[in-house]
C-alpha cells in the first residue's frame, strides 16, 4: 500500500503554487508546509503527495518511465485538473479521454518534467 509519494523539485515555490491549484481542484489541501518539503492530502494519516528539495543537494530530475497517477472523483475533475495544470505551465502528454480497461485519464508533465496521470476508475 502506498504511504506517500515525493517528487524532487528545483523550485519549491513554483512547485507549491502549481500543486496548490491542482490539488485544490481535486479536494486535497496542504498537510505539511516547510521551506523544503510541502505535502498535500486528506490528512496526515492518509496517503499524501509531496514535493521536496533533493536531500543530496543535487538537481532534481524526472525519472525515465516514472509516472504518478493522481485519482480524481470523476471525469470532469480529471479534465479540470489537466486544464489547470496546462494553464500553469505543464506540458500536455495526453488529452482527457477513456483509456484501456475503461479508465478516464489525462496526462501531463509538471514544471520539473515529472509525468502525471489524472484518472478516475471505470464506473460499475
Amino acid at each position: 500500500m502506498i504511504g506517500y509519494i515525493t517528487l524532487g523539485s528545483n523550485n519549491i515555490q513554483a512547485s507549491t503554487e502549481f500543486y496548490d491549484q491542482i490539488f485544490n481542484e481535486l479536494g486535497a489541501s496542504r498537510i505539511w508546509d516547510t521551506p523544503s518539503f510541502i505535502a498535500w492530502g486528506a490528512d496526515k494519516n492518509s496517503p499524501f503527495f509531496a514535493v521536496t528539495s533533493p536531500f543530496n543537494k543535487e538537481p532534481a530530475t524526472a525519472g525515465n518511465g516514472v509516472m504518478i497517477a493522481i485519482k480524481a472523483p470523476n471525469p470532469e475533475s480529471v479534465g479540470l485538473a489537466h486544464a489547470t495544470a496546462l494553464k500553469l505551465g505543464a506540458i500536455n502528454e495526453g488529452e482527457p479521454g477513456v483509456r484501456p480497461a475503461g479508465f478516464y485519464c489525462a496526462y501531463c508533465r509538471d514544471l520539473d518534467g515529472n509525468k502525471l496521470n489524472f484518472y478516475c476508475a471505470p464506473q460499475e
